[in-house]
């Protein structure tokens, strides 16, 4: 809000009732929003301090953070204060022996939070260059329903009060002007009127789906016993053991000399000098396949030098991530023993992390038998035919992100479907989902650890009145999550120094 927008600002100030009535038509949930968080903020600064005994007031003053190095402290009578003390007296109704721990915890941590947005916001206004005029503060102080006498101001009950806190309540009003200025600008959005009712009719057409599941576990062994036979050298098991040194090239080489000429031994060397996780058990590295020693030895040459090295001998001194080191062979190299139901798992593992696209291939090719079966079967025969996992989900309606409106709008969440747990913000998913011909298979699609195959078994509009029940709280909606955002936006800043724990937990707890 740049200086140059002060004298509109005034004028916006000082509305006539026709331009009232046009800001409610234009948006009437934001409108009253703005107004009833003016009402609450208005009690926060003039009607709690008159009515909050002081007895129930901190007797010391807390510091709970700072917001771009401005404090955030309670000191009775400001800001934060009031906001307590107004929230304490809102729940004081719902006190009982077993929440007034966790209620009090709220309450000051609520105004925390709320002293932080604050102060956030004047500073925004104050870096912009705006500052409430002195007659729009002015106008605002006198409507204040202290200074009311048969609806107009009593000049004598404003002056009854001492010049400090005439002050005082001037300066609270004006940051309330600006701040209500930064909300406006930033959750008073102007909707267009025909964005509701499309967003009503986008959400009107639902769907009812089956699902096909092919996990990527559900590879099968005689793939990935396939993959080992391919791949040979990968898998190949070897069994060494390993002294690291960290400090240079030529003290490694002299360590394996010493040990060559029979000064140490192997195993001595390892415990006195090896800088690695091996050395307490003599440098013993246990079996290890081929691919697990790509971390250990990064350099492929260096890395098959090692493994190819006879039993009882040792591998020249080659680089590591952590220094330099050498290996001993303990056993002769032997290839992978397929029958070995550990020795596959780990195969798939590796296939998982390094060989995925393989997976997902092999899945697409089975997703595909079963479209071509789902033809001359029917989907749910085709399924149960192959014995695959199977899901019902829906009605619902084209709902990408998964935004919930009042319960009106179904979420793919809500369906509790643990393989589409990823979906919400899939495009690909939502295509498929939505343009697939009814009682068609989709195309396979790979979501998180599955490829899934979508049946959209049937088709409906919803009715009318759904329409205009959302078109109705679409304002809303969008005020709420443009209020949520600010407040995200502010509350994980890293302009927050956020010392809120310590300071409860030391100074209002234990007085709990």
């Amino acid at each position: 809000m740049a200086p140059r927008q002060k004298k509109q600002l005034v004028h916006e100030d000082n509305p006539t009732k026709g331009e009232w009535i046009r800001r409610f038509k234009a948006n009437p949930f934001v409108f009253i929003g703005t107004i009833v968080v003016l009402i609450i903020v208005i009690v926060a600064f003039v009607v709690v301090p008159a009515i909050v005994p002081e007895a129930s007031r901190p007797t010391v003053d807390l510091n709970f953070g700072s917001y771009n190095k401005v404090p955030i402290s309670y000191v009775p009578g400001n800001y934060l204060a009031n906001v307590q003390g107004n929230l304490a007296r809102w729940y004081q109704n719902y006190l009982n022996e077993s929440n007034a721990q966790s209620i009090s915890q709220m309450v000051w941590r609520q105004a925390f939070e709320e002293t932080v947005l604050h102060i956030a916001m004047l500073q925004e206004m104050k870096q912009a260059g705006y500052t409430a005029p002195e007659a729009v503060v002015d106008r605002k102080v006198a409507q204040l329903p202290q200074f009311q006498e048969n609806g107009r101001f009593f000049a004598a009950r404003y002056r009854q009060m001492d010049k400090i806190s005439r002050l005082a309540l001037w300066r609270e009003v004006q940051e309330l002007i600006s701040k209500q200025h930064y909300m406006d600008d930033n959750m008073g959005l102007r909707i267009p009127s025909g964005e509701g009712i499309f967003v009503g009719e986008m959400t009107a057409r639902v769907r009812s789906f089956g699902m096909a599941i092919f996990p990527l576990d559900s590879y099968p062994n005689e793939e990935v016993i396939s993959y080992v036979l391919s791949e040979p050298d990968l898998f190949r098991i070897t069994h060494l053991s390993r002294i690291t040194i960290n400090s240079s090239e030529r003290e490694a080489r002299q360590v394996l000399d010493s040990i060559k000429e029979g000064t140490k031994t192997f195993e001595e060397a390892a415990r006195e000098l090896s800088a690695d996780t091996y050395a307490d058990r003599g440098g013993e590295m246990g079996v290890r396949l081929a691919y697990e020693l790509t971390g250990d030895v990064p350099d492929s040459q260096e890395r098959e030098a090692v493994i190819s090295v006879l039993p009882g001998n040792y591998s020249p001194v080659v680089k590591v991530p952590s220094g330099w080191a050498f290996f001993r062979a303990e056993e002769a190299v032997r290839p992978l023993d397929t029958q070995d139901t550990a020795n596959i798992e780990k195969v798939r593992s590796y296939m998982r992390g390094f060989e995925r696209g393989r997976i997902e291939n092999w899945l697409f090719d089975q997703a595909g038998l079963l479209t071509a079966a789902a033809g001359e079967s029917g989907f749910d025969a085709a399924v149960e035919e192959r014995g695959l996992q199977k899901r019902d989900f829906g009605p619902l309606p084209l709902n990408y992100g998964g935004i919930s409106m009042e319960n009106l709008v179904v979420t793919l969440q809500s369906q509790s479907i643990p393989e589409l747990e990823f979906a919400e913000s899939d495009e690909k998913f939502w295509q498929l989902a939505f343009y697939t011909p009814l009682e068609t298979p989709s195309e396979p699609l790979v979501v998180g650890d599955n490829v899934l195959v979508l049946y959209p078994r049937e088709e409906t509009i919803k009715d009318t009145t759904d329409i205009e029940e959302i078109n109705t709280l679409y304002s809303t909606f969008v005020s709420r999550n443009a209020e949520t955002s600010l407040r995200s936006h502010f509350l994980h800043s890293k302009n927050l120094e956020d010392k809120f724990a310590v300071t409860f937990l030391q100074y209002l707890y234990s007085n709990n």
